[in-house]
């Protein structure tokens, strides 16, 4: 007799590779060109990589003209670098900082094979806060994106994603100062609370870090992404079941952000940077900044009302976001404001 029952669809293996380490773009992209392009059509950000974000908003702002001499002090992936450079045309030069010791390099590769040489461009290994060690005359544009790139968070080695488990690192050079595991060992409740709200807004900040030091004093330490996404849930196990999933998702996105933000001291290096534009800046020079978060950008938004009361601003715009179409085709640029100034 027959057998009538449906066959089970057989398991599809898959072709692509599934793991960070494996990734197409990293090591054979040109393997890879047809992943790369359907990931891409789908709206997301294939690993590894990055896509800049409200790329013609900022070049109609700047208005680059030949010869002008800029700086993009977030390099990171070169996105918002290589657009100027191809603005200027081999005319002036921008200089770049970034911290990241990794992806510098890196950074710096791809921008030759584009076909830029030293003449175009310069990429120093710095904090932004630290710009005014670079030796010009003054900068006709300067641009500071200040979104975590992708290479960092969808390297798990990194520590900056809850998506895989890794060692809970979070820093921007991961040769220099503590990691967030070093970070939590050495900080009391009250501080773990206190950087949780001031960092993120975060709702159970109160319970979290309660959670966090219970679980030290059993001796459980943590030391990878896993391990402080299980005390999240732990902390908001009393939560009603309905609440938990969305919950525990939100408060590991901004418990990240907040060790993000505390380990690289990210406010402090952002309130140094918007003190020393205005004094880099040339007169009629522009200021392009994007901030993903409103702890970012209510202290650009205030530094630039600072200055244009002061006068040293002579216009300021914004907040801008996105277009749809934008966060559509790359959904992390969803929470992106763009502020820009004028120099008197």
């Amino acid at each position: 007799m027959e057998d009538n029952k449906p066959k089970r669809r057989v398991r599809y293996s898959g072709k692509y590779p599934r793991t960070f380490e494996e990734k197409y773009k990293e090591k054979q992209p040109e393997k890879y060109q047809d992943l790369i392009d359907h990931v891409m059509e789908k709206g997301n950000t294939p690993a590894g990589m990055h896509r800049s974000i409200m790329v013609d908003e900022i070049l109609t702002f700047l208005d680059i003209q030949p010869d002008q001499i800029g700086l993009d002090a977030t390099l990171g992936f070169g996105g918002h670098t290589k657009a100027m450079l191809e603005r200027l045309n081999h005319t002036g030069h921008i200089h770049a900082t970034d911290l990241d010791p990794i992806e510098l390099p890196k950074t710096n590769d791809r921008l030759k094979g584009f076909g830029y040489t030293d003449k175009d461009f310069t990429l120093h290994h710095l904090n932004f806060r630290d710009i005014d060690m670079i030796e010009v005359q003054g900068f006709d544009f300067i641009l500071a994106d200040l979104g975590v790139s992708s290479m960092q968070i969808d390297d798990p080695e990194r520590g900056f994603t809850f998506k895989h488990n890794g060692p809970l690192d979070l820093r921007m050079n991961p040769e220099v100062g503590l990691s967030a595991a070093d970070r939590l060992r050495s900080m009391s409740k009250d501080e773990i609370e206190g950087m949780l709200v001031e960092n993120a807004d975060e709702v159970y900040a109160k319970e979290i870090a309660l959670e966090i030091v219970r679980e030290r004093s059993l001796g459980h330490f943590i030391e990878t992404t896993k391990d402080l996404q299980s005390v999240i849930q732990k902390a908001l196990r009393n939560l009603p079941k309905t609440m938990q999933e969305e919950s525990f998702k939100k408060s590991s996105q901004r418990t990240f952000q907040a060790l993000r933000i505390d380990v690289n001291q990210e406010y402090e290096a952002l309130f140094d940077l918007l003190e020393k534009i205005p004094n880099l800046l040339n007169p009629g020079g522009k200021v392009a900044i994007l901030t993903f978060h409103s702890g970012e950008d209510r202290l650009v938004k205030k530094a630039f009302q600072h200055y244009h009361k002061l006068g040293t601003y002579k216009a300021i715009f914004g907040p801008d976001s996105p277009s749809l179409d934008e966060v559509h085709n790359n959904p992390r640029a969803r929470s992106a404001k763009l502020r820009c100034a004028v120099k008197a």
